[in-house]
């Protein structure tokens, strides 16, 4: 392994599983998909079956404060120990170049390790690798309890670089001559293709690395974001996964003081892209209530106030959606779907700059107050209106923020509001494929 510490990085051993192995049955998606889709998970352990795979190593969110949660941890983490000494992994040292193909788009990315020393998700934080979301710090526990036991680590964390001429991480797809071919299959369940190759050539190694050192320079960075040198550096933002990588950094810091700075645990494995992919598509993230006990404008009137909220009742999903996207000015518009038809609500008075963040702090608080059992964050479209539709529910349809501004914003404001936005629809998630050893 190679480290480069002016930009946190590290270039690791990967795990990956040997050949003969069946990769598609191997490769699942992130846990925190299809959270409330329990059927989802169920025709994936039916395609699985006894095969090696990677959802026998983590714990798929939709099982979160279910009585078999300690028991899929405890087996988790036996299963990673089995898997390592039954020998099915081989080791892949340098950065592993990858394609997923999905829905007719290709997004480009690079394998390599970030170290949680150059990160803080904290908010203001101006560290080199930030979150762009507000992290739940009551949501790392429970993760916690999964990696402090665990011998190898698997990513589904995509970090972004704002690198709009395209110095990093597109040269080397064009150079195929360089690249060693580590895997190429047909994801499960609808999800794409997947398509891996090992940059073995350090001299296109050391490009990226100047590539990313270029993008981290004073130099380039303050001109390009017109700010000064009150405002840190930031390289490396995350895009999905914040919860996870958060896990890392928090047991990392626990783990610290017993083992000193030079530990594998100070890394975290994940997938960099760059936001300027044309295959990179923001998605909103809708929300879902379940077990709702009041009428949704009564509880919208009551909080924004009464003149402040308008409602438009729509014949079908098409012109709701029409009007939420078409919104302009300083009003903000979402979309209602409940088991009685579709809405579309116009606040006048926001509290965010954003409409994901007045609508989130309005479900907060109707929350707070009894007027639902819980909440969901849903990723896509038809996932939405199948739950919404459900009696008792009550689903919010959100607009899709411009990929453009995420680090500006970040960089000026700071975090986003959680679960602002998806890179791409929950099928085109990351799934689980490298592995690494953080012992």
């Amino acid at each position: 392994m190679r480290i480069y510490s002016d930009i946190g990085v590290q270039v690791a051993d990967v795990l990956l599983p040997k050949k003969g192995i069946d990769f598609r049955k191997w490769a699942t998606i992130a846990c925190d998909q299809f959270t409330s889709q329990p059927e989802y998970w169920e025709q994936v352990a039916r395609e699985v079956g006894e095969a090696p795979s990677t959802l026998n190593l983590i714990l798929p969110e939709v099982y979160l404060g279910k009585s078999e949660e300690l028991e899929r941890i405890q087996n988790a983490q036996k299963t990673m120990r089995q898997y390592l000494d039954n020998g099915i992994f081989e080791v892949h040292s340098g950065l592993i170049y990858v394609e997923r193909t999905v829905n007719g788009k290709t997004r480009r990315g690079l394998i390599l390790a970030l170290d949680l020393e150059k990160y803080d998700y904290s908010p203001g934080s101006q560290t080199l690798i930030r979150a762009t979301e507000g992290t739940i710090v009551e949501r790392i526990p429970p993760r916690m309890r999964i990696r402090e036991g665990a011998v190898i680590e698997l990513p589904h964390i995509l970090v972004l670089i704002d690198d709009p001429q395209q110095t990093v991480i597109e040269p080397v797809g064009q150079r195929s001559d360089a690249l060693i071919p580590l895997y190429d299959f047909d994801l499960m369940q609808g999800s794409g293709h997947l398509k891996g190759a090992l940059v073995a050539d350090l001299e296109l190694e050391k490009q990226i690395i100047q590539a990313l050192e270029r993008l981290a320079s004073p130099e380039v960075f303050y001109p390009k974001y017109g700010v000064g040198s009150e405002k840190g550096v930031l390289l490396f933002a995350v895009g999905d996964g914040n919860h996870s990588l958060a896990t890392a950094k928090a047991c990392w810091e626990k783990l610290k003081p017993c083992v000193g700075m030079y530990h594998p645990a100070r890394y975290a494995l994940v997938e960099i892209e760059n936001l300027h992919d044309p295959g990179l598509v923001f998605e909103p993230i809708h929300r879902v209530l379940f077990g709702v006990k009041q009428p949704t404008l009564n509880a919208l009137q009551r909080f924004f106030g009464e003149e402040a909220v308008t409602l438009t009742e729509c014949s079908n999903a098409n012109a709701m959606e029409n009007i939420v996207k078409e919104q302009v000015g300083k009003s903000q518009t979402f979309g209602i779907v409940t088991p009685e038809g579709y809405a579309a609500a116009t606040i006048y008075k926001p509290t965010s700059n954003l409409v994901v963040g007045s609508l989130q702090t309005f479900l907060d608080d109707w929350l707070k107050q009894g007027g639902a059992d819980k909440i969901d964050y849903v990723h896509g479209d038809d996932a939405l209106y199948h739950l919404s539709k459900q009696e008792g529910n009550c689903g919010f349809y959100l607009p899709a923020m411009d990929k453009n501004e995420l680090f500006r914003t970040v960089i000026l404001d700071g975090v986003l509001p959680r679960k602002t936005f998806s890179m791409g629809e929950a099928v085109e998630k990351r799934f689980y494929m490298e592995a690494r050893k953080i012992i």
